[in-house]
């Protein structure tokens, strides 16, 4: 699905802080992205998902090298990753419903279409009494549900989420983390980057991507 081979990055001429990259991610895998701050997990996750380009190295997603990608070819190969950012990135001036249906509403799609599919999607992510309120109104956890089932809402292959339990308490990171894993049960590679160690020993059976200085080691 995702395959990195001997990938570096730089900014501008000074130092690379991503070097020798070399890993894959298969299909229906799961896996935890790790590392101190600053390793530069976010950067590798904008890597994966083609918004930054490397400075050398080769970054092959969905059997295609990315560096050869034209412009319509990539918007349609984003379509297959989703993205959970770690600051929601949710729109103020649209409901929970709204924000979750804007990824096929930007496609064209017909409300009437996809309606049914948005409502179960917000129901399977705890918020179907909440698609009808505006985001200012939802709670850190809330928000990270809504956030989940609009990069859900595509049925992407990957999923990326970048410290989606960063903003939640012990007891509401457990329930996200459940349904990352029915999630990938159901067939999406997931990759979840966190710092956060408790939570991973909670679904050992996840491999274990760890990044440091610049390097990245991989832990099945």
């Amino acid at each position: 699905m995702i395959r990195f081979e001997n990938v570096g990055l730089r900014y501008g001429m000074g130092a690379e802080v991503l070097r020798d990259l070399t890993f894959a991610i298969e299909p229906q895998s799961f896996q935890f992205l790790t590392g101190p701050s600053g390793a530069g997990k976010t950067t590798l996750l904008r890597l994966i998902m083609l918004s930054l380009r490397p400075t050398r190295g080769l970054i092959t997603v969905f059997g295609r090298d990315a560096s050869t990608i034209d412009k319509d070819a990539l918007t349609a190969m984003r379509r297959r990753i989703g993205v959970v950012f770690q600051d929601f990135r949710l729109l103020d001036h649209l409901t929970t419903y709204e924000n979750v249906a804007l990824p096929l509403r930007v496609m064209g799609r017909e409300e009437r279409a996809y309606r049914a599919e948005v409502v179960e999607l917000l129901r399977w992510v705890g918020l179907g009494e909440r698609m009808h309120v505006a985001p200012q109104v939802l709670s850190g956890g809330e928000k990270q549900r809504a956030a989940i089932a609009r990069a859900l809402i595509m049925r992407p292959e990957l999923l990326l989420a970048d410290e989606p339990t960063g903003n939640v308490d012990p007891s509401l990171a457990r329930r996200l983390l459940r349904l990352f894993i029915e999630l990938h049960k159901s067939g999406t590679s997931v990759v979840i980057a966190t710092h956060d160690l408790g939570l991973m020993d909670q679904f050992d059976q996840a491999r274990r991507l760890v990044l440091g200085e610049g390097r990245l080691h991989v832990y099945d």
